[in-house]
C-alpha cells in the first residue's frame, strides 16, 4: 500500500474512538478484518467519517444498513483532492486486491482507437479496441466511444481514395472490384487499378492526417487556396475554401486528446487535498503518474472578476491566512522560479518507472479518457498537451495552475471559504460514495 496512506486501529467495542481520528473530507479508505488473507473493502467518499460512521456504528434506525464493524480492525486512508485522483488511488489499491479484475470491478472498457494498418502491404484503417504497443505509431486515440471512432474514420476516408475492404489483397485485373471502386472512391487496388506507388501516396496522406489531426491537408489545401486567389482565379479558390470546410469539419470530430499513441502525452491539474498546493499528474507511455504536489507558494492568482487574465494580476496570495504570511505572499516570485519550480515538478514525475502492466495501462487509459470527455461543466481540472517540439507549455500550464488553485477561493472573504468543487457538493448532499465495486453505494 502507498506510504501516503495513514492508518488507525479499530475496537469493535469503541467504534468512537477510531472514527474519531478520521477527517470529514474526501478520501479513499481500506479497511481490514482480523484475517490478513481476506480481501479488505475498499471504497472511495467525499466524507470519510461520515461513510464509516454509517458502516462501523450499528444504528437500529437502519436495520437493513451495511454494518462492518463486527469485522473490521484496521482503518487505512489517503486524503485526496479530486474525484480523479480519488478514482486513480482507488484503482491502484483495487488492482493490488483483485488483478486484471480491477477493471470489471470499476467499471473500465478499452477506449476505442483508430489504427493504421501500415504493415499490410496495402494499407487500411479500422477501429480497435486493442491498440498494439508495437505500433503506437500508427494508433490513433482514444475516443469518447467505438461510435465516435467509426464516424471520424468515415468521414476522413471521405477525403482520400483509401481502401475500405478487409480482404488481403492480391491484385488481378480479373477482380470484379465493388461499390466503392465504381463509385470512384476507392483507387480499386484490387484489379490493378493504381499503381503500388501511387497506392503508398494515397496510404501515406491518409497516416499523415490522421496522425496530425487533419493538420497536414488543411497546411495544403489553404495554401492551394491562397495562391488561387493572389492568381485571381476565384473559382478555383472558392472551390478550394470548400474543401477547407469540408476538412475542418472532419478534423472536429477528433478532439484535442486524439493523438498517435506513442505521442500522447499529456498534465492534467487538479485540486490538492493540502493547502497550498495543487496536484499534478502527469500521462506519459500509456500510463498515469502522481499526484506530484506543486507548491503555489509566491504565486499570485487571476482575479477573473475583475477581467485579468494575467497569473500575476491580482496580489492576493495562496496562503488563506493573509494575517500571518502577509510578508512571504507580498513578495511575488518570479516567472522564471515557477517555471523551474515546475520543471522539477514534471521531472520527478517523468523519471523511470517500472514497466506498467496491461492492466494498468488499460485502466489508465479507460479513467484519462472518462474525465476527458465529461461534459466540461462536470469535468474538473485542467489538461495540458505538449507543443509541435515536444516541449511543454510551461506557460500555460502555470496558468492553469493559477485557474485550479483560484477556484478555491472567495477574493471577497478575507477567510479560507469552503471547498466547492465536486467531492465538496457531494459531501453536502449525501452522494458520491462508492463501495469496494465502484458501484455508487445506495444502502443507507
Amino acid at each position: 500500500m502507498p506510504s501516503e496512506f495513514q492508518t488507525a486501529l479499530f475496537d469493535p467495542a469503541d467504534p468512537k474512538a477510531a472514527l474519531a481520528e478520521l477527517p470529514r473530507e474526501a478520501a479513499v479508505f481500506a479497511l481490514y478484518g482480523a484475517d490478513a488473507h481476506a480481501e479488505p473493502y475498499i471504497g472511495r467518499t467525499p466524507n470519510l467519517r461520515a461513510r464509516l460512521e454509517r458502516l462501523l456504528q450499528p444504528s437500529p434506525r437502519h436495520p437493513r444498513r451495511l454494518h462492518l464493524a463486527g469485522l473490521v480492525r484496521r482503518i487505512e486512508w489517503r486524503a485526496t483532492g479530486s474525484e480523479f485522483e480519488s478514482l486513480l488511488a482507488q484503482f491502484s489499491l483495487l488492482e493490488t486486491v483483485f488483478g486484471a479484475k480491477v477493471l470489471e470491478r470499476m467499471h473500465l472498457r478499452a477506449p476505442a482507437f483508430v489504427r493504421f494498418l501500415g504493415g499490410n502491404p496495402y494499407p487500411r484503417v479500422v477501429v480497435t479496441h486493442r491498440p498494439s504497443q508495437r505500433e503506437a505509431d500508427w494508433v490513433f486515440g482514444p475516443f469518447a466511444s467505438r461510435a465516435a471512432a467509426e464516424r471520424y474514420v468515415d468521414e476522413a476516408l471521405k477525403l482520400f481514395l483509401l481502401r475500405r475492404c478487409t480482404d488481403d489483397l492480391s491484385p488481378d485485373p480479373s477482380h470484379p472490384g465493388c461499390v466503392y471502386s465504381e463509385m470512384k472512391m476507392c483507387l480499386a487496388p484490387c484489379y490493378k487499378g493504381c499503381s503500388d506507388e501511387r497506392y503508398a501516396e494515397e496510404s501515406a496522406a491518409v497516416e499523415s492526417f490522421l496522425a496530425t489531426r487533419g493538420e497536414s491537408r488543411l497546411v495544403t489545401l489553404r495554401a492551394a487556396r491562397d495562391q488561387a486567389s493572389a492568381n485571381l482565379e476565384f473559382e478555383s479558390a472558392a472551390a478550394l475554401h470548400a474543401q477547407v470546410q469540408r476538412v475542418e469539419s472532419v478534423r472536429a470530430l477528433a478532439p484535442e486528446l486524439v493523438r498517435p499513441m506513442s505521442r500522447l502525452r499529456a498534465v492534467i491539474l487538479q485540486a490538492s487535498a493540502q493547502a497550498g498546493e495543487v496536484a499534478v499528474f502527469l500521462f506519459e507511455n500509456g500510463t498515469l503518474r502522481g499526484p506530484a504536489a506543486f507548491s503555489t507558494l509566491g504565486m499570485r492568482i487571476q482575479n477573473e472578476q475583475s477581467g485579468s487574465t494575467s497569473l500575476f494580476a491580482q496580489p492576493m496570495a495562496i496562503e488563506a491566512t493573509l494575517e500571518t504570511s502577509a510578508d512571504a505572499a507580498a513578495e511575488k516570485t518570479s516567472r522564471t522560479q515557477l517555471e523551474a519550480r515546475l520543471d522539477g515538478t514534471l521531472a520527478a514525475l517523468a523519471e523511470t518507472v517500472a514497466a506498467p502492466t496491461p492492466t494498468q495501462r488499460q485502466g489508465h487509459l479507460a479513467l484519462l479518457k472518462r474525465w476527458y470527455y465529461r461534459p466540461e461543466v462536470r469535468r474538473t481540472g485542467e489538461i495540458f498537451f505538449t507543443e509541435a517540439d515536444d516541449r511543454w507549455p510551461t506557460r500555460a500550464i502555470l496558468r492553469g495552475v493559477g485557474r485550479v488553485a483560484a477556484a478555491g477561493f472567495k477574493p471577497s472573504s478575507g477567510q479560507k471559504p469552503e471547498a466547492q468543487g465536486p467531492e465538496a457538493l457531494a459531501a453536502k448532499s449525501g452522494e458520491g460514495d462508492e463501495s469496494a465495486n465502484g458501484a455508487p453505494n445506495k444502502n443507507r
